[in-house]
């Protein structure tokens, strides 16, 4: 059986992003595969009654801290966004409904939209900004919302959502190896020595 990381990630959260960039090169280095499994950050939030460490003053201006220092680390780019938080409900169901019907792009996809979030600074919870966004990566916006706007990718997101639920997730990002859950971008070592043991 292949070495496989399991990715469960919502777009809103800046440690997701942080890990984005880095698992495709862990998983190469240690010869394993990358399954990215879109969740609803919201959906886990309520359900856990986790919130954002940004909504307590002082874990939120430590936490800016830590993600430039990270940034830094990892040599990426990172600027936080503005319009934090983000209600991503519209956008991990493009995710998924892009996961589900054009697989070719979908890495692709989820690049354009977490540098638009985190790189850009951008205002994906409008509408007119979302399009240019889109465009600009040479996709197709209508096709984008039919996908985000159909019962079987609403489905599939909420099946994800309950799966990462079931199997002890509180936030994002959350990454598997086997049945192991790791919890935050700050984790990644741990990530990677899993992997190596497997």
């Amino acid at each position: 059986m292949s070495k496989t990381v399991e990715f469960f990630f919502d777009l809103g959260s800046p440690t997701a992003y942080l890990a984005y960039t880095q698992l495709p090169r862990i998983c190469a280095e240690t010869g394993s595969q990358l399954t990215y499994q879109p969740m609803l950050l919201g959906g886990i939030f309520k359900t856990t009654g986790n919130a954002s460490p940004i909504s307590i003053p002082a874990k939120g201006r430590y936490m800016l801290h830590d993600l430039a220092r990270f940034a830094r680390r990892y040599e990426v780019e990172l600027e936080f966004n503005p319009h934090f938080p983000i209600n991503t409900l519209l956008l991990m169901r493009a995710v998924t409904g892009v996961q589900m019907h054009l697989p070719e792009r979908f890495v692709e996809f989820i690049d354009c939209l977490f540098r638009a979030l985190w790189v850009e600074q951008r205002n994906l919870n409008d509408a007119v900004v979302i399009t240019q966004v889109l465009e600009r990566a040479g996709f197709d916006p209508q096709q984008v919302l039919d996908l985000s706007n159909d019962e079987e990718v609403k489905a599939r997101l909420k099946d994800n959502t309950d799966l990462a639920l079931k199997r002890g997730v509180f936030g994002a990002p959350s990454m598997f190896v086997g049945d192991e859950l790791f919890f935050g971008q700050d984790r990644l070592d741990f990530v990677r020595e899993a992997l190596e043991r497997h």
